[in-house]
């Protein structure tokens, strides 16, 4: 296991060790002590799945109370995963990070309470995503970002995405400077 650090503090690539031949692969997804040596979390509350379609985009949301981080990685399809600096005292706040993840790269992206997450589909397969989450789902403590807020200016890599209802309502960026949650 590598893991890679990113622009935006603490949050983190684990590109994992894949091993293959003609059957097919393995990949160990977790190991306690593996991620402990690399300051990873250990300690998980929940395990999470989504499937996505096709040109689908979920996001951008984060849980504030209490702080949600993330381990997020495809186990089938392709997705471009991003999670988005809302912490408003970082010297990156409003800031992103995108990398690929896939049921071949073995890829996984670590991203802690303090920061939006959002992804989009890839490709002409269907995405099943697995996370896991340091603490469980609480809805008066989630918020969100529009995906295509201007101010943020994240360049999503499929054109018309399928978006939530919920997702198209989110708060812009600016409204989110105007009353930030204190990390």
């Amino acid at each position: 296991m590598k893991v890679i650090d990113t622009k935006l503090d603490g949050v983190k690539i684990v590109q994992l060790t894949k091993h293959g031949d003609k059957r097919g692969f393995f990949v160990e997804r977790f190991n306690e002590a593996k991620f402990k040596e690399a300051g990873l979390p250990i300690r998980f509350a929940q395990d999470n799945h989504s499937r996505s379609s096709p040109g689908v985009l979920r996001g951008l949301h984060f849980q504030h109370t209490p702080p949600q981080g993330k381990l997020v990685g495809a186990v089938r399809g392709r997705i471009w995963d991003v999670a988005v600096d809302v912490r408003p005292n970082s010297k990156t706040f409003g800031e992103y990070v995108g990398v690929e993840l896939s049921d071949e790269n073995a890829t996984l992206l670590w991203v802690p309470g303090g920061f939006a997450h959002g992804f989009c589909v890839l490709g002409d397969e269907m995405a099943d995503v697995m996370y896991k989450v340091t603490e469980t789902y609480n809805a008066p403590g989630e918020m969100g970002i529009l995906y295509d807020d201007p101010d943020l200016n994240i360049p999503w890599p499929i054109k018309n995405p399928v978006v939530s209802d919920r997702d198209t309502k989110l708060q812009s960026f600016a409204q989110y400077k105007k009353n930030p949650v204190k990390w």
